[in-house]
């Protein structure tokens, strides 16, 4: 009977390391299956991000083609002489100016233009941050 009780004593034994390695397995198992899941969702929102970003540097693009074609309309079609044909011409230059800025550069060159403005220019800048925050703050508490 002792020996009955012993081999019941290993086969318990047994049985209790038999369900921790397959715990533990299973246990590595769902890690890794996490680990893949995040590393396949982390892969899509970077795609999604970098998809976004083209778009928005196509319609950038766009917006400037658009900015130019209205420079030339304006050009034909505005008055040509005096004051008002002064300030056509230079609406005109402007506008193709950064027309072809946003083709050239998007976004991200429009970001870096403005950052070198301010650098060059802080106190402009921060009157004309606390005179648009002051603009905000009127029209929100009407």
């Amino acid at each position: 009977m002792a020996m009955h009780q012993q081999n019941k004593g290993n086969t318990g034994a047994a049985a209790m390391e038999s369900a921790k390695q397959t715990a533990g397995k299973a246990g590595e198992a769902a890690k890794d299956a996490a680990s893949n899941m995040a590393s396949n969702v982390a892969g899509k929102v970077s795609d999604a991000g970098a998809y976004i970003a083209h778009k928005a540097e196509d319609a950038t693009s766009a917006v400037g083609g658009e900015m130019k074609s209205l420079a030339g309309t304006l050009r034909d079609r505005g008055p040509h002489d005096g004051m008002l044909g002064n300030a056509s011409s230079a609406v005109a230059n402007t506008l193709e100016s950064y027309g072809r800025e946003l083709e050239e550069h998007g976004l991200s060159g429009m970001a870096d233009d403005i950052t070198n403005t301010i650098r060059r220019h802080p106190v402009p800048a921060i009157l004309i941050g606390i005179g648009l925050g002051f603009c905000l703050a009127r029209m929100m508490s009407k």
